[in-house]
């Protein structure tokens, strides 16, 4: 655990006791606050009450006298569609609002650094799709190479559930919009950009609020490097503004679209190779084409972004290669989940969103496409470049009538539940034939998570309701 520095013998509240939520409270503890708990949710209360937190309905007139700053879990709303009424409170009542990431970034380093031949270093991941392969397979990497690693954030722990990192120690972390938009400390030594595609609009206000929300890992973070994907206008201009010049090599720039050229620090993929270019001259190189692990061009601008990090950490690239080679991916990312009979099943569940889903497409031939769910704000025109390897859709969700419309020249089935979009898949398929859960749309018209969703399609898979 990290204590929370600064705050002792302060009240602050705490709204929202997920994961996230309690791990602060526990860490304000732990540096001396008094915290103040509260959720919606009468179990999540109960919970921590027995951890002998206090309970205050900080929804109540008068909750935040004496208060000294209010932290947030990401889930919510703290400025679009509208603030949640207890965040409105706070602001109201001129109380600062944070989350568990600011206090991560202010409470880190210690006196005790001073001693350490190497001083820790936090690595930051960001982007719309692909960041939290990223983060993993930088911390894959990492502790293949025999580094003390940590990975937490967006995915596996929560920040403040780290243990104090030693001599040497780096921690990676995958942030999203909404934790790094509240933050009010951002100090990451690495900054990652992988992507950008519309999502989380509502909460974001707009695309421009969504990149905004991102840029600030970079504005504001001030990091010593940064990565930045330039496939989109939204990166090149984000990479230009943190550049003093073309040759600023504190900017590498990755691409899986295109060769990148100039004097500056460059990696890109093209043809299955990853090559690494500074000032014109080539630096290294991997062959991704056998890497299981890392299948299709969305993974190969993943593996384009954790070499450059894993370059500016000091790893050599064999060293980086030899990761690679025995990273085995994510749960519900382009996840193999079976292969038999000559068909591959493979659980891409995380892809939410079109542009997710328009990279899964394009990572696979003759694809038997599982998709559907709640749709996402910008519609599925994202994923037509990826359509023409598509034998046919099974579409799922509670409006499968409705999405299976918007998929013009696929043949579609509307199937509504996972039971029958796999049976229908595997009654179906032939040799050859992918069949890909990649929903191109959100999981909680029928499910609380992707996570979920993912696992439904492994169960029914499995033979579980057979």
């Amino acid at each position: 655990m990290i204590p929370v520095r600064g705050v002792e013998g302060h009240d602050v509240a705490v709204l929202g006791l997920g994961r996230s939520g309690i791990s602060a409270a526990r860490s304000l503890r732990a540096g001396g606050a008094r915290p103040l708990c509260w959720d919606d949710n009468p179990a999540a209360r109960e919970m921590a009450g027995e951890e002998g937190f206090d309970i205050r309905d900080l929804s109540r007139p008068g909750a935040f006298e004496a208060v000294a700053a209010l932290i947030v879990s990401p889930g919510i709303p703290h400025l679009y569609p509208a603030p949640n009424r207890v965040v409105a409170a706070a602001l109201e009542s001129g109380v600062p609002v944070d989350n568990d990431i600011g206090l991560f970034f202010r409470s880190l380093a210690t006196a005790q650094w001073n001693g350490f031949d190497t001083t820790p270093r936090v690595v930051a991941v960001t982007g719309s799709n692909g960041k939290s392969t990223t983060a993993a397979l930088i911390h894959h990497v990492l502790q293949e190479a025999g580094k003390p690693a940590q990975l937490a954030g967006n995915i596996g722990r929560g920040v403040l559930d780290l243990e104090p990192p030693g001599d040497g120690g780096i921690i990676v972390l995958e942030l999203s919009s909404y934790q790094i938009e509240l933050a009010r400390a951002l100090t990451p030594d690495v900054a990652v950009f992988t992507n950008l595609s519309p999502d989380h609009l509502d909460r974001h206000g707009g695309l421009g609020g969504y990149f905004a929300a991102k840029r600030r890992l970079f504005a504001e973070g001030g990091p010593d490097r940064a990565i930045i994907g330039v496939d989109e206008t939204e990166g090149r201009f984000l990479a230009g503004q943190v550049a003093e010049g073309p040759g600023d090599d504190r900017v590498i720039r990755i691409s899986v679209q295109r060769k990148l050229t100039g004097p500056g620090w460059h990696v890109f993929a093209r043809k299955g190779f990853v090559s690494e270019y500074r000032k014109g001259r080539q630096a290294g190189s991997i062959d991704l084409r056998p890497i299981a692990g890392l299948p299709g061009q969305h993974n190969h601008q993943n593996a384009c972004a954790a070499y450059a990090a894993a370059r500016t950490l000091g790893l050599a690239p064999k060293v980086i290669e030899r990761g690679f080679a025995s990273f085995r991916g994510l749960p519900h990312r382009s996840q193999i989940v079976s292969q038999a009979d000559g068909i591959t099943w493979v659980n891409d569940s995380k892809a939410t969103n079109a542009d997710a889903a328009a990279k899964a497409l394009g990572a696979f031939s003759r694809i038997r496409w599982i998709c559907g769910g709640l749709m996402k704000q910008g519609g599925l025109a994202a994923l037509k470049p990826g359509l023409g390897s598509v034998v046919k859709a099974y579409v799922i969700g509670r409006e499968a009538a409705r999405f299976a419309l918007e998929l013009e020249g696929v043949e579609a089935e509307i199937c509504t539940t996972m039971e029958r979009a796999v049976a229908r898949a595997r009654a179906e398929a032939e040799p050859g034939d992918t069949v890909l859960l990649a929903p191109a749309a959100a999981s909680f018209d029928q499910y609380d998570n992707f996570e979920k969703r993912g696992e439904d399609f492994i169960a029914c898979l499995d033979g579980d309701r057979w």
